[in-house]
């Protein structure tokens, strides 16, 4: 997850999406991406999406009308590549982390840590997946609850095997699965709260694996 920049992730929606992006040499395409993102982002997240228009993003990225339209055609199709993409980055980064051929514990523990790593990596488009979900259409907001369940559903598959495999003593998967993905949002949404207290994220992700387990683990022992 070191390697992981917005180059890259850039780079990949550049790759994705040749059949709408106009300009086509891939260096000059990948530089523009990474400022309209980083400023879409940073406007959003201080103001709101739906308050920024394109005239906004054209003047604080500054890249011309003309320029942006090269990428999307609109509000809408910007929004829809940034949420496609953050959803595969987070898929392909937990995959990489976790193994199927480790137990469940040793899989919960990575997969807590892995979202944990991505979120600090990629705070700004976690907040603004999250803060922005309220306002979106109703399509959108369906694709927005669609990448909030992809994590938790990781979460209570994990879970649901070690309670088959006698591993973990888990009650109800679904909702335990849910209080995770409530801890690791907290994480991203309140930074301010626990850059006061001087909580690393290492030190977050320590507490919140043993916190997890003291209340799935089978018994001391394991």
């Amino acid at each position: 997850m070191a390697l992981l920049s917005m180059e890259e992730i850039c780079r990949d929606i550049f790759r994705e999406n040749q059949h709408r992006i106009k300009i086509k040499k891939e260096a000059v395409a990948v530089r523009n991406l990474v400022n309209i993102f980083h400023t879409t982002l940073k406007i959003s997240n201080e103001r709101g999406f739906q308050t920024m228009s394109l005239r906004d993003l054209s003047r604080v990225s500054g890249l011309s009308m003309g320029a942006l339209y090269s990428y999307f055609s609109s509000k809408d199709e910007l929004l829809e590549m940034i949420q496609n993409q953050g959803r595969r980055i987070t898929l392909k980064v937990l995959a990489r982390c976790v193994d199927p051929g480790d137990t469940p514990l040793i899989q919960l523990r990575g997969a807590i840590r892995a979202h944990l790593y991505l979120t600090e990596v990629m705070q700004p488009w976690f907040y603004f997946s999250y803060m922005e979900a309220k306002n979106l259409s109703r399509e959108q907001r369906k694709k927005a609850i669609e990448n909030e369940l992809v994590t938790e559903e990781i979460f209570m598959r994990i879970l649901e095997e070690g309670a088959q495999k006698g591993e973990l003593e888990v009650d109800n998967p679904p909702l335990t699965a849910a209080v995770i993905k409530a801890m690791l949002q907290d994480w991203y949404l309140k930074r301010w709260k626990y850059s006061r207290r001087e909580v690393s994220v290492q030190a977050y992700a320590d507490f919140v694996i043993g916190f997890v387990e003291s209340v799935v683990r089978k018994n001391s022992s394991n």
